[in-house]
């Protein structure tokens, strides 16, 4: 099969197209063929070395953390699932490699793809719908009437993140140029700053929880406006102990982690706020409940450019651009 691989780690270095033998199918796997596939920073994360130290990979390594597809065979064990199901996925760690024909998942990770959406749509949700419902549902266990603060609202995880918290009634505050804000009050802000021209820490006042996905510096002024008790939950940094606990990662980067997270766990301890990093896991269940908001019309998927499976270099490029409102998807068929 046509693949897209990296075989050493480097910033801003190229995909190469490589033809690879078809994925082997374990007994509690699904073999898919790839009819649509999605970008995510994390490719180009992973692809720069930025993450080594929490998924050290083997080399070579196809890239590619959404899919959507159909099941065209199923191991010995499989219970769920069947031959010709439709379904969607975020492969989980280790197992990534959607820039590719085809691709073995574990059951668990996979959910049947929303009837209302197409591939496409469907391959820009499972990462970024995740990450929100971790953040929002999970960790912070959202209730009607609180305030939320999403960073970034026009990106990948913004855009999902912003109509999730909607549904689950909060207040939505999110940052934007202001050419996005239309976009994103239809998707359900309330509160919209322009970053370019205003400081939110100046705006916005005892919110109950806020995303982080941002730099250090905006994480800093993060806690300027979450209430005493709220909740930050980062997806961009600094990772804790708690973190490398969570994923069994070795003592010495569980020591890394004390380090590079000290500073924000004193302030957080000092202002009586929970201070989390949230590295998003596969979940076919969780993601089951995403399809069933996504098919009562609650949350659509939010797509900017699709790209031919041939140009994924392009599409990963453009990510990394920062100019996507929404998600990038690539195309295979």
């Amino acid at each position: 099969m046509k693949a897209f691989s990296i075989s050493h780690y480097k910033k801003n270095s190229e995909l190469q197209l490589v033809d690879v033998p078809e994925p082997i199918v374990r007994e509690d796997e699904v073999l898919v063929e790839i009819y649509a596939a999605s970008v995510n920073l994390l490719d180009s994360k992973i692809k720069s070395g930025e993450f080594k130290l929490i998924l050290p990979y083997k080399m070579p390594l196809i890239l590619g953390h959404d899919v959507a597809g159909v099941i065209i065979k199923v191991g010995s064990k499989v219970k769920n699932f069947k031959v010709g199901d439709e379904i969607y996925a975020r492969p989980s760690d280790f197992h990534i490699g959607t820039f590719a024909e085809f691709i073995s998942i574990n059951e668990k990770d996979i959910a049947l793809k929303p009837k209302n959406l197409t591939m496409e749509e469907a391959t820009s949700i499972p990462l970024v719908g995740l990450t929100a419902w971790q953040a929002l549902v999970e960790k912070s266990n959202i209730q009607k009437g609180q305030k939320v603060f999403i960073q970034a609202g026009s990106g990948g995880v913004g855009t999902f993140a912003i109509q999730l918290a909607k549904y689950l009634g909060a207040t939505v505050a999110t940052t934007a140029s202001e050419k996005s804000f239309n976009f994103l009050k239809n998707l359900g802000a309330d509160v919209l700053i322009d970053y370019k021209t205003q400081n939110f820490e100046e705006v916005l006042i005892d919110y109950d929880v806020v995303l982080n996905s941002q730099d250090s510096k905006t994480l800093e002024k993060s806690f300027e406006v979450v209430k005493s008790q709220g909740k930050i939950i980062s997806i961009s940094g600094p990772p804790t102990p708690v973190f490398a606990e969570e994923f069994n990662l070795p003592w010495y980067v569980k020591f890394a982690t004390k380090l590079l997270s000290s500073k924000v766990r004193k302030r957080a301890k000092k202002q009586n706020v929970n201070y989390s990093f949230l590295f998003m896991k596969a979940d076919g269940k969780q993601l089951t409940e995403i399809t069933k908001l996504i098919e009562s019309g609650k949350i659509k998927s939010v797509i900017d450019k699709v790209f031919a499976f041939e140009n994924t270099n392009d599409a990963v490029r453009y990510v990394e651009s920062g100019r996507a409102k929404g998600k990038v998807v690539i195309k295979m068929k």
